[in-house]
């Protein structure tokens, strides 16, 4: 068997493995495989088709860290206005039960109300800053 064939397997050995772990990283390896494919097609010594897969290989996972890095990470899912359209809603707390909770009617429901730790419960407008289960996390306005 020539050897950019055995590249060539384990190329796509790393994307089937890919896919079915969602591991990001092995697709940029398999592109380091494939590099020493056509290395060896080429007609690359052995140790020239290793390292082409390494540098070629590390080097896409070392830039695609780097490039994952500069990106700040995506907020909560209950924080996240585009994923929950409750964020920076307005509700109105007539008034707060002695264990820091309130009930209001809000969407045509009744919701459990909780103030954000080290603000004090006071009556009036709050603003929706996150969702847990279905209690929502508010804010004095």
């Amino acid at each position: 068997m020539a050897e950019s064939t055995i590249w060539w397997l384990l190329a796509g050995v790393a994307i089937v493995v890919e896919l079915t772990t969602g591991t990001f990283y092995l697709l940029m390896l398999a592109i380091g495989l494939a590099a020493a494919a056509v290395a060896a097609q080429l007609g690359a010594s052995t140790i020239t088709q290793l390292l082409v897969a390494a540098v070629v290989g590390g080097g896409a996972v070392v830039a695609w860290y780097f490039i994952r890095g500069r990106h700040p990470a995506a907020a909560s899912a209950s924080t996240n206005r585009d994923v929950n359209l409750d964020i920076g809603e307005t509700v109105n707390v007539e008034s707060w039960n002695p264990d820091g909770t309130a009930t209001v009617k809000y969407r045509g429901a009744n919701w459990t109300v909780v103030h954000r730790p080290g603000n004090p419960p006071s009556s009036g407008l709050h603003r929706v800053a996150e969702v847990i289960g279905s209690r929502l996390l508010v804010d004095k306005i």
